[in-house]
C-alpha cells in the first residue's frame, strides 16, 4: 500500500512539474483555400498535413497547449495533395495517426472548429503565448504575407524574443511585419523591384521552400505560374537565405527565428521548438 501511494505521489509530482513547464503555443494558419496565380488562374490549396500536424503532435505529446488561429477566424483548409505517406517517410500508419488527430481536433470543421481570429488573440494578450508556429502549404502566399494582424503578432514576439517558427511556404508570413507589406508584395507580383525596407527581420538568416524546389514541383500547379517565389521575396526583403538540396530536411535558426525549408523539415522545426520551450 505504501509503495502504491508513493508511486501515485511521484506520478502526481511528475505531472505537476510537466504542467508547470508547459507552454502555450500559438499556431497561425491561413483563411484561404486558393492561391491566385498569373493570368487569372487559381490553385486549390490550404495547409500541408505533415507541416501542421507533426509539430503539433510533438508539442501536445510534450504537454504544451495549442491555440489555433487564422486572420479572420475561419476554419482552415487541408491541401488534399498533402495527404500522402511520402510526407511521413512512406509510413502509412504515421499518416493515419496524424489524420486521426486532425479529425479529433476538428480544425477544418466549418461548424465546430476551435480556431479563433487574430483579433481575438490580440484581445487575449500576446503575453499569454510562449511561441508561435506557422506551417506551410501554398495558402500563406495568399493572405498571411500581408496580414496586418499577423504582423502585430510577429512584432510582439520579436520584441520579447519569443520562439517564432515557420516552415516551407510559411516563412513568407514574415513579410507581414514589414512597414508596407501589401505594397511590397504587390510590386513583387507586378514584376517590379520593390525598395528593400529596414524592418525587424532585416539581415536575419532564414530558409524557405527554395526556387529550385518550386521549379521542380511546377507540375502540381496544373500549368499555372506563381506570381513570385518565396525565396525571391525574402531575399529582396533583405533576409539572408540558405538552403539544402531539394526535399532534404533543413532548418535555419537566428535569434528567435526558426525556419524550415520544406515538408521534410517540419519534424526538425518541431524538435527545435520543444528545445526552446524547455529553456
Amino acid at each position: 500500500m505504501i509503495k502504491k501511494l508513493t508511486a501515485i505521489a511521484l506520478a502526481a509530482a511528475a505531472f505537476a512539474a510537466t504542467s508547470a513547464n508547459a507552454g502555450n503555443v500559438l499556431v497561425v494558419l491561413s483563411d484561404e483555400a486558393t492561391l491566385d496565380l498569373k493570368a487569372g488562374k487559381t490553385f486549390q490549396t490550404g495547409f500541408y498535413l505533415n507541416e501542421l500536424m507533426q509539430p503539433v503532435k510533438m508539442l501536445m505529446d510534450a504537454g504544451h497547449s495549442i491555440t489555433f488561429a487564422t486572420p479572420q477566424g475561419k476554419a482552415p483548409t487541408l491541401d488534399k495533395g498533402s495527404v500522402n505517406p511520402m510526407f511521413f517517410g512512406g509510413d502509412q500508419a504515421a499518416l493515419d495517426a496524424h489524420v486521426k488527430l486532425l479529425e479529433h481536433l476538428r480544425l477544418t470543421d466549418k461548424d465546430s472548429s476551435p480556431v479563433v481570429s487574430l483579433a481575438r488573440v490580440e484581445q487575449q494578450g500576446y503575453a499569454k503565448y510562449d511561441a508561435v508556429y506557422v506551417p506551410g502549404g501554398h495558402a500563406p502566399m495568399q493572405d498571411l504575407l500581408a496580414s496586418p494582424a499577423l504582423g502585430k503578432v510577429l512584432t510582439a514576439f520579436h520584441k520579447d524574443g519569443k520562439p517564432t517558427a515557420l516552415v516551407c511556404h510559411g516563412p513568407i508570413a514574415l513579410l507581414s511585419a514589414m512597414p508596407d507589406a501589401k505594397g511590397f508584395t504587390m510590386k513583387l507580383a507586378q514584376g517590379a523591384a520593390p525598395a528593400q525596407p529596414k524592418w525587424i527581420y532585416s539581415g536575419y538568416k532564414v530558409t524557405v521552400f527554395s526556387n529550385a524546389e518550386e521549379e521542380a514541383s511546377k507540375a502540381q500547379l496544373g500549368g499555372g505560374e506563381m506570381k513570385f517565389y518565396p525565396e525571391t521575396a525574402l531575399v529582396k526583403a533583405g533576409l539572408k537565405f540558405s538552403k539544402a538540396a531539394n526535399w532534404e530536411g533543413n532548418i535555419v535558426t537566428d535569434r528567435e527565428l526558426i525556419t524550415g525549408q520544406n515538408p521534410a523539415s517540419a519534424p526538425l522545426v518541431g524538435k527545435e521548438l520543444l528545445v526552446r520551450l524547455q529553456k
